[in-house]
């Protein structure tokens, strides 16, 4: 009976991982039955903390007469002492602070971070009938101005690369440098059908993005993450992922997956980018292919490049972050890891 619990509870400690990546926070939560029933609500004030521990505060903008955005911003901006703003976009699942929170720390030394939710993430909204990816850019693209940041760097993952691709196109003169993670700007109809059909770990597009049960939730991470094990994962945790970080907003989040316009033609209308582009790939990406990377990298013009991350999965920035970090830092400042003293911010080259 001892060893069996011994078991149970080592399954649950490989489940939170699975979902934390290299973190561990959840692995150190994990405790009993009874602890593991609020972990994701635990989680996420630990999360909250390391936000707000980097300098960001949680902060809401009228963008205009129809859309809120709310957003993780600098508590108070040192005019003395500035650090290049960055930009990150979170992909298609929970929102921002659940998907970017091992780059939080790490990119504060040295950057001026802005980290919004999406329209109809987290506590962003609107009234607009737009669903589109390009209205998505346009609100981020208004954020930054009612911030006054006028130049900035751009990383968006999955979803949130379709929002920077449109970002550099439609300001060149402000976003200096785009790295596009996962995320196939080039994607078409086809590969649509061809993934429901041979790859997706789900019956439908709605039932793997926006999991309503535990098995539903199986499905999403078998296909987004690379792992050779997950662990046991009990279904009452699952459920409580579902609850805190795919039931909110449903029905519209369903809206902006039909108002998208990749995927809908066979056809691919991409315009070259003008600033430097970077991408970044799991080599096992089962959602976007590498070889959607390869295309996309010719598609963009002479000045991408591809960085191709090993053994992992359509979710880098989660299951190897550490690396990913690195790769970022490097393609957008030009050398590896930030210096131990990072006083003194670089300017926007």
């Amino acid at each position: 009976m001892e060893e069996g619990k011994k078991a149970e509870e080592g399954g649950w400690k490989k489940a939170a991982v699975a979902v934390d990546g290299e973190d561990g926070f959840a692995q150190d939560l994990v405790g009993g039955r009874g602890f593991v029933v609020n972990i994701i609500s635990l989680w996420g004030i630990y999360i909250r903390r390391t936000f707000t521990a980097a300098g960001l505060s949680s902060q809401a903008i009228h963008i205009d007469d129809e859309t809120t955005i709310h957003f993780w911003g600098p508590k108070s901006p040192d005019p003395t002492d500035p650090k290049p703003p960055l930009v990150l976009l979170h992909g298609f699942g929970p929102d921002t602070h659940w998907q970017w929170h091992p780059q939080v720390a790490f990119f504060a030394r040295e950057f001026a971070l802005y980290i919004p939710n999406l329209v109809f993430f987290g506590d962003s909204t609107t009234k607009s009938a737009e669903r589109s990816e390009m209205f998505q850019a346009v609100s981020v693209g208004k954020l930054m101005e009612k911030l006054g940041v006028k130049r900035y760097y751009v990383v968006g993952t999955s979803y949130g690369g379709y929002v920077a691709y449109h970002m550099a196109a439609m300001w060149p003169e402000r976003v200096e440098k785009v790295v596009i993670a996962s995320s196939a700007v080039n994607w078409k109809q086809r590969d649509n059908e061809e993934f429901l059909e041979k790859r997706a770990k789900a019956g439908s597009r709605d039932e793997l993005l926006l999991p309503e049960t535990a098995a539903q939730l199986r499905g999403l991470l078998a296909t987004m993450i690379h792992r050779g094990s997950h662990g046991y994962m009990p279904d009452f945790l699952l459920n409580d992922v579902v609850l805190n970080m795919y039931s909110k907003n449903r029905k519209m989040k369903i809206e902006l997956l039909d108002g998208l316009h990749v995927g809908k033609h066979n056809t691919v209308n991409i315009s070259p980018l003008h600033q430097d582009v970077f991408l970044v790939w799991g080599e096992h990406d089962q959602l976007f292919p590498l070889e959607k990377a390869t295309e996309l990298m010719e598609l963009l013009g002479e000045k991408t490049k591809l960085e191709v991350i090993k053994n992992t999965g359509h979710a880098p920035q989660i299951e190897k972050p550490v690396q990913f970090n690195k790769i970022v830092y490097k393609l957008l400042v030009g050398y590896s890891s930030p210096p131990r003293d990072c006083n003194g911010g670089k300017k926007l080259q």
